[in-house]
């Protein structure tokens, strides 16, 4: 719907400019909101008030010269007005809205296509294989796996990769752990070092090592067991997260490893390229990366003064590979403790002569995870915090997926157990299921009635009847659905989808606590049947983007409260 406008925007820009009103050298933004009134329209854009400036104009001026040049041949709008000190408000046209209700039902009007088959991978859920996921970990993959679902949809070939920090000091401490762990099952009372990992997992390691191998590593050296325990403790608990993202509905394409970059010599061969390029120096014995050269605030160790290459060399070189494939966007999502390693990313990629504007990193902010309002503290098996599994485990899949999407990437969330279990409308992703589930109960009922349903489609019905105020918000929110797909692409926010079908099923909920859908006005029904069937399409095709299940058959335990409460998803969404 927002493009349509944008299109009838910028051409009535362009003819208000050849007519001598506007002087246009660059298009300004065209940036189209829904009033906060409803009354106001159905959409509005500020575009007067920005670009008074440049225009030396009144805001006003600028929008009537707009409005004066837009022309509609297709009956889109039913009106276009200037309001206030300069604001263009516009509403569709009804006819415009029962054309786009039946692209929806055709599937063109879902149809996305911004990426025209180019080439994006998506990296996501990288943690190390030092332990279980916890749940900021389930949070990132989320958010990562989602916008791999929302580029495939909007038209982009999509790569998902996972990329194995298995090598360096991390590792090495997870093998001392274990191996330390062992020898205390074999009897010994050992010193545990501060820095090593004391979760139970580690124990559980150590159980399987003397379990499969005996007494082996006790006559061994320690730098020999440690060594070999490194890469079993490595193996085993990225099997551990593999199972844990398969089971929160998330695989990849590729995982690449660290070590495997290391072995194959291509970190050795980058840091080369850049010192061949006078782009490294030698200070206090370690090599160093000009990075201030390109935009970072310090220079950046990538060699160290033992002659070990640090986790940046190793990223360095893991780009280039990226982009040595031939990816035309990379979108990197990480924790936000990560925020200081962007700019030293872009500061390599560009110093190795690629665009860094294809870079594109979304930080992950922390969740706090709470149980009534009080927070979580202890996890079962780590003693530090919460692991994934134990969150899927007690609130199932599909509300752990949607509440890690209730919040911008870059905000913290607070994450209520036992709101997540809760039947209720105060549970957001049971409310969106059920309506999805109510419709299929209407269509049951409807065949119950002796309606063949099946039959019942938009090209043999009368959507005119569908004139009531409540009935045309309802379409303007099925048609939306391609434009929450293309601002959560463009803007890299999953979220926005989550949003856009918590106000789609308020939109439905409080429709269907007003009117009957099934009556002896056969025409108005079979009209009213078509309308929820593209709704319930839409909402089924958004959970499917989110990874979450759309039921045909659900029990809310207080559907009167349900009904009551149709209105406060819609308010609670918009302070998003």
């Amino acid at each position: 719907m927002k493009s349509h406008i944008r299109e009838l925007l910028a051409r009535a820009i362009e003819k208000a400019a050849k007519g001598g009103e506007l002087k246009v050298t660059d298009l300004p933004p065209l940036l189209l909101e829904p009033p906060k009134q409803k009354e106001l329209g159905d959409l509005a854009t500020n575009v007067a008030l920005i670009w008074a400036k440049e225009q030396r104009k009144s805001p006003r001026a600028i929008a009537e010269a707009i409005l004066k040049n837009l022309e509609d041949p297709d009956g889109i709008l039913a009106r276009a007005e200037v309001a206030g000190p300069g604001f263009l408000n516009f509403s569709f046209s009804p006819r415009f809205c029962y054309e786009r209700l039946r692209a929806v039902e055709d599937g063109r009007e879902l149809e996305v296509d911004l990426g025209r088959g180019e080439k994006v991978q998506v990296e996501f859920a990288s943690a190390n294989p030092t332990g279980p996921l916890h749940v900021g970990h389930g949070r990132v993959a989320v958010i990562g796996d989602v916008l791999a679902r929302l580029f495939e949809a909007a038209g982009f070939a999509v790569e998902r990769e996972y990329y194995v920090n298995d090598t360096g000091r991390q590792i090495e401490q997870l093998g001392l752990s274990i191996y330390l762990r062992y020898r205390e099952l074999h009897g010994e009372t050992i010193a545990f070092p501060q820095e090593g990992y004391p979760g139970d997992y580690v124990r559980e390691l150590a159980a399987e090592v003397k379990r499969r191998w005996g007494e082996r590593f006790l006559a061994e050296k320690r730098e020999d067991a440690v060594q070999f325990l490194s890469g079993f403790g490595g193996e085993s608990l990225l099997g551990a997260i593999r199972r844990d993202l398969a089971d929160f509905g998330i695989t990849f394409d590729s995982f690449v490893s660290e070590k495997g970059l290391r072995e194959r010599k291509e970190v050795e061969r980058t840091i080369e390229l850049l010192r061949s390029r006078g782009l490294l120096y030698r200070e206090e014995g370690a090599e160093w990366f000009r990075a201030t050269a390109y935009g970072d605030d310090k220079d950046r160790t990538v060699v160290k003064s033992d002659g070990e290459l640090t986790y940046f060399a190793s990223d360095i070189a893991y780009h280039r590979n990226k982009f040595e494939r031939g990816f035309k966007k990379l979108i990197n999502v990480w924790g936000a403790d990560h925020h200081g390693y962007v700019n030293r990313l872009k500061a390599a990629v560009k110093a190795l002569g690629y665009d860094p504007e294809i870079l594109h990193v979304v930080l992950v902010q922390m969740v706090h995870l709470t149980r009534g309002g009080e927070p979580v503290r202890m996890g079962k098996r780590l003693g530090e915090f919460v692991t994934l599994r134990e969150v899927v485990e007690e609130v199932g899949k599909d509300a752990a997926r949607f509440f890690f999407l209730m919040r911008k990437s870059d905000s913290h969330l607070d994450f209520d157990l036992e709101l997540a279990k809760k039947e209720s409308s105060e549970n957001p992703v049971f409310y969106v299921q059920y309506a999805h589930a109510r419709i299929a109960s209407i269509f049951e009922q409807a065949r119950q009635s002796g309606i063949d349903v099946e039959a019942v489609r938009s090209n043999a019905v009368m959507l005119e009847r569908l004139e009531r105020a409540e009935e045309m918000e309802l379409i303007k929110r099925v048609i939306q659905c391609p434009e929450a797909i293309e601002e959560s692409v463009r803007e890299l926010e999953p979220h926005r989808l989550a949003f856009y079908l918590l106000e789609l099923a308020g939109e439905f909920h409080r429709y269907y606590n007003r009117f009957r859908v099934i009556s002896d006005d056969g025409e108005l029904t079979r009209a009213r049947l078509v309308l929820l069937r593209n709704v319930q399409k839409v909402v089924r095709s958004g959970l499917h983007l989110l990874g979450v299940e759309a039921p045909s058959r659900m029990a809310p335990r207080d559907e009167a409260a349900l009904d009551a409460a149709a209105g406060a998803a819609e308010s609670s969404t918009r302070g998003r």
